[in-house]
């Protein structure tokens, strides 16, 4: 249920921007969610409504981009996807991994009036 304290940390950022910006209205939020971020969209979804509501983002667009995880080989240089539950570099077949996306979970734009 950390999805509503997420929830609640985008509309914070909202407001941050409400304030530097003056905005009246937020039409649309984009948001960038890693695969492997344990982050559930449609939760995110859920409580949006309820937590945005009597704010300049209630009745905003909810825009979610999945980042998919993607990993760096230590041995070989390999950039680019593993098989699901596989710590093992695919061209080389080495453990010395590190994963370079799928982890996000930030506000990439707002679309206001």
């Amino acid at each position: 249920m950390h999805e509503l304290a997420l929830t609640e940390g985008i509309l914070k950022v909202v407001s941050s921007e409400q304030q530097k910006n003056g905005f009246s209205r937020v039409l649309e939020i984009d948001l960038r969610i890693g695969e492997v971020s344990g982050v559930i969209p449609a939760c995110i979804e859920e409580f949006f409504p309820l937590a945005a509501k009597g704010t300049p983002a209630e009745g905003a667009r909810l825009v979610m981009h999945t980042v998919p995880a993607a990993f760096e080989c230590l041995c070989c240089g390999y950039k680019g996807a593993i098989k699901k539950h596989s710590a093992c570099c695919p061209a080389c077949g080495s453990t010395q991994i590190k994963m370079t996306a799928g982890r996000e979970f930030f506000v990439e734009n707002i679309v206001v009036e």
